[in-house]
C-alpha cells in the first residue's frame, strides 16, 4: 500500500502575515469592546455564558445613556480607539515610508488626529479622531500641539496605561522578524505618548509582533523573544503570567489564575472602574495588565485565533486592548486565514472600515524600509571597513 506524501502548508507571505496582524487586531478589538471594563462574572450574567463571537452593547438599547459607556456604541462589530489609533499609525508610515520616531508622531500623527474627520463607528458619524480617543491619547495633542514639548519627552506625566502599546502592531510589522529593532523603534515612538511601564509595554508588544512573523514561530517562541527584551516589572509580570498560562489549554479555566498572577504588578487594583490611589503612576516594579495577559492567552490558545482572542475577551477589564494585542500576534503567526472570516467581514461592514487596505499598504512600506535598511547597512559596512582596515 502506498501513501501520498502530505504537502506542506504553503509558506505565509509578508503580506499575508501583515493582514493577519492588522485584521486580527481589529477583530479582537471589536469583540472585546462591548464587555470592556466588566468582570468575567458580569459578562456571563449579561450574556448567559461566555462571549463566543460578536455581541451587542452591554446595556442593550440603552447604550446612548447608560453610564459609564455612554455615548459610545460599543458592540455590534464596532471597533474602538485601539483600531482607530492603529490605522492612524499606518497612515504615518505611508507618509514617512521609513522607520518612525517621536518626531514622526509630532509631525504626522498629531495632525492626523486633529485635522481630518474620519468615520467613528462608536459615534456613528464622521468626527475628528481626537473626539473619540481616550484622555491618555488626547495628552499627545495637548503636550505636543499646544504645549510644544519635545516629542521625545512628551509622554512624561501622562497616566501610565496601555494607550501607546495598543496601537504598536504596525511597528512590529515594519520590523518583521527583527524583535530587537521593533522594540527600539516602538520605545522611541511611544516616548511621545507614554513613560515608564506604559512605554516599555509598547516596545515589548511591537517586539512580540515582529517575532510572530518569523517562519516557524510559535506562541512560546514569541514569549521567549518578548522576555529577552522586557525590563523591570514588565518582564517580571510576563514571566509570572506566562508560567501560569503554560499549565492551561482552556481559557475558561485560565481566567482567574491569570488575573491572580498579574495582580501584584497591576496598579489599577481589583475594581477596574474604581482605580486605586496608586494607579497608573510610573514605577519600575509594575506593569500594565493588558500585555502580560495577552501573552498568557496566546499560550493558552496554542496558536488558535478563536481560543486566544475569546480568552482575552472573556477576561474582562480592559479586554478590548488585551484582545487587540493577542489578536495581532496570533494573526501574524497564522496569517489572514487564521482570523475567522465571518468575524472580520462583519466587523468591516459594521465599522464601515477597509481592514485590508491598511494592511496591504503597510506591507509595501515594510518592503521599502527593509530595502533602505540593507542599503544603509552596506554603506556602513563599507565605511567601517575603511575605518577599521578590515
Amino acid at each position: 500500500m502506498t501513501t501520498t506524501p502530505r504537502k506542506a502548508a504553503p509558506a505565509l507571505s509578508l503580506e499575508d502575515r501583515v493582514t493577519g496582524a492588522l485584521v486580527g487586531a481589529a477583530v479582537g478589538d471589536a469583540l472585546g469592546g462591548p464587555v470592556e471594563g466588566w468582570t468575567p462574572e458580569a459578562i456571563v450574567e449579561r450574556h448567559g455564558g461566555r462571549v463566543r463571537g460578536i455581541v451587542g452593547p452591554f446595556h442593550g438599547e440603552n447604550w446612548r445613556t447608560a453610564r459609564p459607556i455612554a455615548p459610545y456604541h460599543k458592540g455590534d462589530g464596532h471597533v474602538t480607539d485601539d483600531t482607530l489609533m492603529t490605522h492612524a499609525l499606518v497612515r504615518v508610515y505611508e507618509r514617512v515610508r521609513d522607520h518612525l520616531d517621536a518626531y514622526a508622531v509630532a509631525d504626522h500623527l498629531v495632525p492626523d488626529l486633529i485635522s481630518t474627520p474620519r468615520w467613528i463607528p462608536e459615534l456613528g458619524a464622521e468626527a475628528l479622531p481626537l473626539h473619540r480617543v481616550f484622555l491618555a491619547e488626547k495628552w499627545i495633542v495637548a503636550r505636543i500641539h499646544y504645549g510644544h514639548v519635545d516629542p521625545r519627552e512628551a509622554g512624561n506625566g501622562n497616566i501610565v496605561n496601555c494607550g501607546a502599546a495598543m496601537y504598536m502592531a504596525p511597528v512590529g510589522a515594519v520590523n518583521a522578524g527583527n524583535p530587537r529593532a521593533a522594540y527600539a523603534e516602538a520605545i522611541d515612538v511611544a516616548g511621545a505618548h507614554q513613560s515608564s511601564y506604559g512605554r516599555e509595554a509598547a516596545g515589548v508588544f511591537a517586539a512580540a509582533v515582529a517575532a510572530a512573523f518569523a517562519p516557524g514561530a510559535t506562541p512560546s517562541s514569541v514569549v521567549e523573544e518578548a522576555l529577552a527584551l522586557a525590563k523591570d516589572g514588565t518582564r517580571a509580570a510576563i514571566e509570572a503570567v506566562c508560567s501560569v498560562a503554560a499549565r492551561y489549554d482552556d481559557f475558561e479555566e485560565a481566567l482567574a489564575p491569570l488575573r491572580r498572577a498579574v495582580a501584584p504588578f497591576d496598579t489599577v487594583g481589583p475594581d477596574y472602574r474604581s482605580p486605586s490611589l496608586g494607579a497608573r503612576r510610573p514605577s519600575r516594579l509594575h506593569a500594565i495588565e493588558e500585555l502580560p495577559v495577552a501573552l498568557g492567552m496566546l499560550l493558552v490558545g496554542r496558536g488558535d485565533y478563536r481560543h486566544t482572542v475569546l480568552g482575552a475577551v472573556n477576561y474582562g477589564r480592559d479586554c478590548d486592548s488585551i484582545a487587540t494585542m493577542s489578536g495581532a500576534i496570533v494573526g501574524a503567526l497564522g496569517g489572514e486565514r487564521a482570523v475567522p472570516a465571518e468575524w472580520s467581514e462583519e466587523v468591516a461592514r459594521a465599522s464601515r472600515l477597509d481592514l485590508h487596505g491598511p494592511a496591504a499598504s503597510l506591507a509595501g512600506v515594510a518592503r521599502e524600509v527593509f530595502a533602505r535598511d540593507v542599503e544603509r547597512r552596506r554603506a556602513h559596512e563599507a565605511l567601517f571597513g575603511a575605518i577599521a582596515g578590515a
